[in-house]
């Protein structure tokens, strides 16, 4: 038997062991979790060699003498795979969940001491089905469907937000906002935006006068906590521009949150969130900006596992439930808490059906930060490689992070 063989076997056993179902959406990209993890992992867990070494040959477009077709219609029921490529170049795709984007990090100096950890994306083109670099942007969040993206401008805080049209590439209209916003999220159903907003830059970095990174140099940055705050959120409709601004005074347990701690939208967008660096690790808010309690089945959920819940919403995406040598994932009973399974993965990061996910994960024996995006499935050890391995360490230059979107 070839590769190719091995390669189609092995996706018609997946394909025959849960079919596809409803589309899933994840639209918050917090990565500060990773940095929680100093302990490397090794894995144990059986892969199909030729499945990991080798990119899933799926055409991107099909071409015709009178019509292209969008990346974002196409292949909906395949997987769309580059395990050759990372940071990715073409379509990364399983169902209706696609990468529609993803950004890289750099530190850029603003003076002696002072600095900001830049955002740089590499958006989806739709035409050609590849990811161009778009350095216009501090903040992309895309909506469902791929077609618009709400973005923001370089010079964080900024007074307006743009609705970027992702076939052409331009802004179609810009909507104004009271306060400073440097975060944005769109609700699952695309009517609505979060907007957060900060009194500076949450981006900002100091210089140390002490390595923090093992360098042995004393020039490293860290986020300033005591410069920027962050001050509330505005609800934006999408279809009218209206945006509401409402004070919401940063707060935890002990008064500690990350220098950036954008809200989100809950599942259903009637109430927005953010994160708690303690329990109960999230904090809800209605839409006037009142402190409201956590829906039930949202209520063992953690801010920093990007999948949440499930499609049906019959289960939800749980925490690293892995040890020294193997990776793995809870996935919960949202309404209990009650561990249900666990699933391959070292981070789950959105829902392709109501059975298989999209995850962070390594391959045996490497590096933890070295992670691929896989497709993880319940019941099942084996997973599909989606992209190539990120290479250094957390917080490493040119590490990237992805934005899923339904298409």
């Amino acid at each position: 038997m070839n590769v190719d063989e091995l390669v189609r076997d092995s996706l018609r056993e997946q394909a025959a062991e849960q079919p596809p179902l409803a589309p899933g959406f994840a639209d918050r990209v917090l990565d500060v979790r990773r940095r929680r993890r100093t302990r490397r992992i090794a894995t144990v867990a059986a892969t199909t060699a030729a499945v990991v070494a080798l990119a899933v040959a799926v055409p991107l477009l099909e071409t015709g003498k009178d019509e292209v077709r969008l990346a974002s219609e196409m292949n909906k029921s395949d997987i769309i795979a580059h395990p050759d490529q990372s940071p990715p170049r073409d379509l990364i795709a399983a169902g209706d969940v696609a990468l529609a984007a993803y950004f890289t990090y750099s530190t850029v100096r603003t003076s002696k001491d002072t600095a900001v950890r830049q955002r740089t994306y590499r958006i989806l083109d739709q035409r050609t089905g590849k990811y161009v670099e778009d350095d216009r942007w501090s903040m992309v969040s895309v909506a469902p469907g791929m077609r618009t993206a709400a973005v923001l401008e370089r010079d964080l805080p900024v007074k307006r937000i743009g609705l970027l049209d992702l076939l052409t590439g331009e802004v179609d209209r810009w909507i104004p906002v009271e306060r400073g916003v440097a975060g944005v999220a769109f609700s699952s159903d695309g009517g609505k935006l979060v907007a957060t907003t900060y009194n500076a830059n949450p981006d900002l970095l100091t210089r140390q006068d002490y390595d923090s990174n093992g360098d042995g140099k004393k020039n490293d940055y860290e986020p300033d906590h005591t410069t920027s705050h962050r001050t509330g959120f505005s609800v934006v409709d999408v279809g009218s521009g209206k945006a509401d601004w409402r004070k919401v005074v940063s707060e935890d347990r002990q008064g500690i949150v990350n220098a950036r701690q954008d809200f989100a939208f809950s599942g259903d967008g009637t109430s927005v969130y953010t994160g708690l660096t303690m329990e109960p690790h999230q904090q809800f808010y209605d839409l006037k900006g009142r402190k409201v309690p956590t829906p039930p089945d949202e209520r063992y959920l953690h801010w920093s596992v990007d999948a949440r819940l499930s499609p049906d919403g019959r289960l939800a995406a749980g925490d690293f439930a892995g040890d020294a040598r193997t990776t793995a994932s809870w996935i919960l009973d949202p309404r209990t808490g009650k561990h249900l399974h666990k699933v391959r993965g070292q981070q789950l990061l959105a829902w392709v059906d109501n059975k298989r996910l999209i995850a962070w994960d390594i391959t045996p024996g490497d590096n933890e930060f070295h992670n691929a995006l896989v497709l993880v499935t319940i019941g099942s050890d084996r997973t599909l490689p989606l992209s190539g391995a990120r290479k250094g360490n957390d917080g490493a230059a040119g590490r990237w992070t992805p934005v899923f979107a339904t298409r």
